[in-house]
């Protein structure tokens, strides 16, 4: 009867080992692409070069560390799987704009770092899931407006960071919901202050002095030397233009085609099957070298893992016929 148990125990191992494996295949100490602390359910893969986000990172994550990358972007189900993150860096990427609901299962996160990258837009509704989100950033953006009501759910939130971004105003009640916000960054945006929607900023600026860093710093884009704070109901007379608005194309220009050509950078070819076996879940990006080798490795090894545990389930069954 030792025979069976023996082997039993054997199957525990191995299962053990596989899922090692796979979680080795990410994080493996030599060679491998990104650096985890199981003690503290953290994985760091900044400054990898990354391309694509590795698609085998542990559902038990709560520290995710993605800076210093080339993602230009993200698959909107890129964190589905990671609902125990509390702290997310995406900064200095290349990430031109956010797919709807990216974040939606993120309902964890507390801090969320999005500062330099080369977003213009942000969806409505992008950040409604993170309730408990306290440090939002997205500084050093190309941000041009904000959507009505993007942080109105974060009612946790204490850091904001909107400086160094293409902001000429913020829509009516853009920081009514964050009663506990302890400080915002507003400085090196071109203010419009001869639109009437700056007086919202200008008399919410007023009455929370302070929770803005540099107050006198959020300057008018057209008026260095003027601050928001100072501006007067005669100032911003002006109607406001939104951002989104484009100019009509007269009818009959033509456009060369030369310019046609030159627009056209290069031809995506469809990786889908290359990048399933790679374990990638970007299709648009190839992974770079080492993570083509971290994935291969890892897959020869969940073989191999898968190989023994067939043998030892043949090893149980083949006692207990004889049992």
């Amino acid at each position: 009867m030792m025979g069976p148990v023996l082997a039993a125990c054997l199957l525990i191992i191995l299962s053990t080992a596989w899922i090692s494996q796979a979680n080795e295949a990410l994080c493996k100490k030599d060679g491998g692409v990104c650096s985890c602390n199981n003690n503290k359910n953290s994985v760091d893969c900044s400054s990898k070069r990354l391309t694509a986000i590795p698609s085998n990172i542990p559902t038990d994550t709560e520290n995710l560390k993605l800076g210093r990358n080339k993602l230009s972007s993200l698959s909107a189900k890129a964190f589905h799987s990671l609902s125990s993150l509390t702290y997310l860096s995406l900064f200095n990427n290349k990430l031109k704009s956010l797919p709807e609901g990216v974040f939606d299962q993120l309902v964890n996160l507390t801090d969320l770092r999005l500062y330099q990258n080369q977003l213009t837009s942000l969806p409505s509704g992008i950040f409604d899931k993170l309730t408990k989100l306290t440090d939002l950033r997205l500084s050093e953006n190309k941000l041009q407006s904000l959507p009505h009501g993007v942080f109105d759910k974060l009612t946790e939130l204490k850091t904001l960071y909107l400086f160094n971004n293409q902001l000429k105003s913020v829509p009516e009640g853009a920081f009514n919901s964050l009663e506990k916000l302890a400080l915002l960054q507003l400085q090196s945006n071109p203010w419009d202050c001869s639109c009437k929607d700056i007086l919202y900023l200008r008399d919410w600026i007023d009455d929370n002095k302070d929770k803005v860093t540099g107050a006198q710093d959020a300057a008018c884009g057209d008026q260095q030397s003027k601050a928001v704070l100072e501006i007067t109901e005669k100032d911003a007379a002006s109607d406001c233009v939104s951002p989104n608005t484009t100019t009509a194309i007269p009818i009959g220009t033509m456009t060369p085609a030369s310019v046609i050509y030159d627009d056209i950078h290069e031809i995506k070819v469809p990786q889908e099957n290359f990048q399933k076996f790679l374990g990638y879940q970007e299709p648009d990006h190839l992974p770079t070298q080492p993570q083509c080798l971290m994935s291969i490795s890892g897959y020869l090894g969940l073989m191999m893992s898968l190989m023994l545990t067939s043998a030892a389930i043949l090893y149980v069954i083949h006692f207990l016929k004889k049992a």
